[in-house]
């Protein structure tokens, strides 16, 4: 389940840069950038980065919420309602027929990077070796479970202020897979950051833009070293 938290950061569908189309994807209406032709792909839960696409990827961002996002600036908003109508237990089921699809089309390599809400749904993936690698940014609600289940290399991203997971917990599960001598990963805390610091920031906040833009290098430079 995901965190309240993450409603005050909510993933979108905006693209940052807006080069790309909205296709059908598994069933699911997909934001979709990059060469349509590369055989490398990346899953992002839930936002789009076009530089990800510069870098040679095939970029889908599903719509896992079916046109229904977010909307804390409605007073009737229903959070609970809300949660249990998009939990990360169905994100991660629709999740499948959009990599079937992308395999249809000869994707062969698959990343999948998790921003709160996505990054509970991300480590689930990471569980199987339906994707090559994740990436998981400040993620909701993650087990210890779910962590010693992961089977591709991984990188955790968090905030070193964030209620859903603080960054004792992110050196926790940097713990439990260290212990996997056989496992790539990373973890690493970003200082002075909250959830969500990667995707909801001040653009004229010089500290705020090094920050988000080192996480989005981060994550970038982990699909190049494995997803290929």
């Amino acid at each position: 389940m995901a965190s309240s938290q993450c409603l005050e950061n909510p993933p979108t569908l905006t693209p940052i840069c807006g080069e790309g189309t909205v296709q059908v994807f598994g069933g699911l209406n997909t934001y979709v950038t990059g060469p349509s032709d590369s055989k490398l792909a990346i899953l992002l839960i839930s936002d789009v980065f076009d530089k990800v696409a510069a870098a040679g990827f095939l970029v889908v961002a599903p719509d896992f919420f079916y046109g229904d996002p977010v909307d804390l600036s409605n007073p009737q908003f229903d959070r609970d309602a809300w949660m249990k109508a998009h939990n990360t237990d169905k994100g991660y089921e629709d999740a499948k027929p959009v990599i079937a699809a992308l395999k249809s089309k000869g994707v062969f390599a698959i990343g999948a990077a998790g921003f709160c809400w996505g990054g509970k749904v991300a480590v689930q993936l990471a569980n199987s070796y339906d994707i090559q690698a994740a990436v998981l940014l400040h993620p909701g609600l993650i087990t210890d479970n779910e962590i010693n289940e992961v089977r591709v290399p991984v990188a955790i991203l968090g905030a070193e202020i964030d209620h859903a997971t603080p960054p004792e917990q992110v050196k926790h599960f940097g713990e439990i897979l260290s212990s996997k001598s056989e496992l790539d990963c990373l973890v690493k805390v970003f200082p002075s950051v909250s959830h969500g610091w990667s995707v909801r920031y001040n653009v004229e906040d010089e500290s705020a833009v090094k920050s988000a833009e080192e996480a989005h290098e981060d994550m970038l430079n982990w699909f190049t070293k494995h997803v290929k």
